[in-house]
C-alpha cells in the first residue's frame, strides 16, 4: 500500500501482534470521512452563520421545508445517519449509564490522566497542533470533550433527538471540516502523516476513551460487573459509529478495543513534539478545568496529575513524554483507599451519599462546555484557531 513514512518502521513491529489490524490500521491513516467530507465542502462557499444555521436546521429535522434551498447532500447525510445500525440496542446502555454515574468522579480522573493523554498523542496531536487547539483553545477543547462525554452517558442522551446524538454527529462535522481546512495547508504532510484527523486514529481514540477508560478506573478503585462494562462498551461504540468511524475501524467489543489500542500504539511513531504537548498541556489544563485558579494551588495540583498519569498511562509512555521524573510508587494504592473509604461512607451515611452524588454530577457540569445559546453547529472557517473565532 501506498503508506505514510511515519508507519513504516511502526508497522512491521505491529505485524507481530496481528497482521491484519496493522494492515487495517496503516490503510485508514489514509482515509477520512467520505460522507462528512462531501457535505462540508458542499456548505463551503456559504458564510460560517449560513452553514450553521442550515446545520442545525438539518439536525433537528431534516425534511424542514425551509431546507429546500439548501445542498441535497446535508439532508441526504443526515437521513441515512437516521438510520441505526444492525446491532443498536438502545436498552443496552442502562447499565453501563449507571455505572458511568455511580463512578463519575473517576470517570473524569481517568479521562484526564489516562485515556485522553493516551487517545491523543498519536499523530492525531498535529492536527491540535496545527490549528492552535493547544494554545487559545485548549482548555474549551477538554470542556467540550466532557460535554460530549457526559451528554452519550445520559438516559436518552443518544436517542435521535438526544444532546449525545447531536454532539457526536458534531464532532463528525467539525472533524470533516478540519480536514478540509488543512488538505492543502502548508503545514501538512500527507506524505508522512496521511489525513488529517484520519479514521485510524478516531478509532484508536475511541478504543482508549472506551476500553482503556475502563482499565483506568478499576486501576483508580471502580467497581462494576461484566454487564456493566459491556454496556459501557456499547455506548460509546455507538457514539464512535455516530462521530463518522468506519465499522472497519469500529471495535465490537472491549477485547477488539484492546487489541486496535494495542496494534495502533505499535504502529505510530515514537512521541514528537508535538504528541509531547499534547500530553502537558492536558495535564497542565486540568488544575483549570477543576476551577483551580490560583497559581500555586495549580502548580501543587499539576504535580500530583502528573503522578497519578505516570501511573495509569505506564512508565516507559510517561517518559517518552518528557514527564517531570518521579517515583509512581504507591500513587494507586492510596487513590484506591480514598475511593474505598468513600464508598464505605456512602453505605453507612445515606443521605452523605445522595450529597456526593448530586455533588459528582454538578462537578461534571461545572467542567463542561456549557453554551447560554445551546448546541453551536458553526464549523470553523480558518486552519488556525485564532483567526476562526468561536466554535
Amino acid at each position: 500500500m501506498n503508506m505514510p513514512s511515519d508507519y513504516i518502521s511502526g508497522y512491521r513491529n505491529a505485524c507481530a501482534i496481528d497482521a491484519r489490524m496493522a494492515s487495517n490500521y496503516v490503510a485508514h491513516t489514509l482515509v477520512g470521512d467520505p460522507a462528512a467530507d462531501e457535505l462540508v465542502a458542499s456548505l463551503a462557499a456559504r458564510r460560517p452563520e449560513d452553514s450553521a444555521r442550515l446545520v442545525g436546521m438539518a439536525m433537528n429535522d431534516p425534511n424542514d421545508p425551509a431546507l429546500r434551498g439548501a445542498p441535497s447532500v446535508l439532508r441526504d447525510f443526515f437521513k441515512a445517519i437516521e438510520v441505526p445500525p444492525a446491532w443498536l440496542e438502545q436498552a443496552d446502555f442502562r447499565p453501563g449509564i449507571r455505572m458511568f454515574h455511580r463512578n463519575s468522579r473517576l470517570v473524569l480522573a481517568g479521562m484526564v490522566g489516562g485515556a485522553l493523554v493516551e487517545g491523543f498523542t498519536t499523530n492525531i496531536s498535529k492536527s491540535f497542533f496545527i490549528t492552535g487547539r493547544l494554545r487559545s483553545h485548549g482548555l474549551r477543547r477538554l470542556q467540550q470533550n466532557n460535554r460530549h462525554m457526559m451528554e452519550i452517558f445520559l438516559p436518552g442522551g443518544l436517542e435521535r433527538f438526544g444532546d449525545g446524538w447531536k454532539l457526536s454527529v458534531r464532532i463528525r462535522l467539525i472533524h470533516a471540516q478540519v480536514r478540509l481546512l488543512l488538505r492543502d495547508a502548508v503545514d501538512w504532510d500527507t506524505g508522512a502523516w496521511g489525513v488529517p484527523i484520519c479514521a485510524a486514529h478516531l478509532g484508536f481514540a475511541l478504543s482508549a476513551f472506551s476500553a482503556r477508560l475502563l482499565k483506568h478506573l478499576k486501576s483508580l478503585g471502580g467497581v462494576f460487573d461484566d454487564h456493566e462494562r459491556r454496556s459501557f462498551m456499547q455506548v460509546w461504540r455507538y457514539a464512535g459509529f455516530l462521530m463518522g468511524i468506519p465499522e472497519s475501524m469500529l471495535f465490537r467489543a472491549e477485547a477488539d478495543a484492546l487489541k486496535l489500542f494495542e496494534v495502533g500504539t505499535a504502529c505510530e511513531p515514537p512521541a514528537d513534539l508535538e504528541s509531547i504537548a499534547m500530553s502537558h498541556c492536558l495535564v497542565n489544563s486540568a488544575p483549570i478545568f477543576v476551577g483551580n485558579t490560583e497559581p500555586e494551588a495549580r502548580r501543587k495540583l499539576a504535580r500530583y496529575v502528573y503522578l497519578v498519569s505516570r501511573s495509569l498511562i505506564g512508565k516507559s509512555r510517561a517518559d517518552q513524554l518528557r514527564y517531570p521524573p518521579a517515583s509512581s510508587f504507591g500513587v494507586l494504592p492510596w487513590f484506591r483507599l480514598q475511593t474505598r473509604y468513600h464508598r464505605v461512607m456512602a453505605k453507612w451515611f445515606p443521605k452523605l451519599a445522595v450529597h456526593t452524588n448530586l455533588t459528582d454530577f454538578m462537578g461534571l457540569m461545572a467542567v463542561s462546555a456549557y453554551d447560554d445559546e445551546g448546541i453551536d453547529y458553526t464549523l470553523p472557517h480558518h486552519a488556525y484557531a485564532e483567526q476562526s473565532g468561536k466554535w
